[in-house]
């Protein structure tokens, strides 16, 4: 289920976004395959730390954090990938793993991959590990406050792409 917090501030902010219930998925992986949805269209929530600040890396399900670029973006000196026992307390109404990538809701900064400014749509995971959030990137966007966009994400190095990432491929 969807935590009422987030509910409220989509509603509160006039914000039209679809509910997708789905069978668990733990990872961005399994929610690409579960809802059946091109991984690029996927946007998962990494925390972030650079320099001394935490940030939700809002990037393709298909892509890792390239954490020398994302601390560049940020103008921080470094930056690293969080552990969720170093992030689970600052979304306490969502299931660990599941956090969503509301940074105003949750009082932290976000930084988008420019890959996703491309969709209209993204679906992102809403707190839950049964239930997903689509809406248009261009709300996302400015729901957000107009975070700062560039490339901070790399491809994975070892994954094969599923079916669908080929078929969408080729049919562009």
């Amino acid at each position: 289920m969807i935590p009422q917090r987030i509910v409220d501030y989509l509603r509160n902010h006039s914000i039209p976004f679809e509910r997708r219930t789905h069978r668990r998925a733990i990872t961005a992986p399994e929610l690409v395959d579960t809802l059946h949805v091109p991984g690029r269209r996927i946007a998962k929530t990494v925390l972030v730390k650079a320099g001394e600040r935490v940030w939700i890396a809002v990037l393709p399900a298909t892509d890792l954090v390239d954490e020398k670029r994302l601390a560049a973006v940020v103008g921080a000196p470094d930056a690293r990938v969080l552990r969720e026992p170093e992030f689970v307390g600052l979304f306490p109404d969502c299931e660990p793993g599941s956090e969503p990538p509301f940074g105003r809701l949750y009082g932290l900064s976000v930084v988008i991959d420019a890959a996703l400014a491309d969709e209209d749509r993204i679906v992102f995971r809403a707190g839950s590990h049964h239930d997903a959030i689509e809406m248009r990137y261009e709300d996302f966007y400015r729901l957000e406050g107009r975070p700062k966009v560039s490339l901070i994400g790399r491809a994975r190095a070892h994954e094969t792409p599923v079916w669908t990432d080929w078929h969408d491929w080729c049919s562009q």
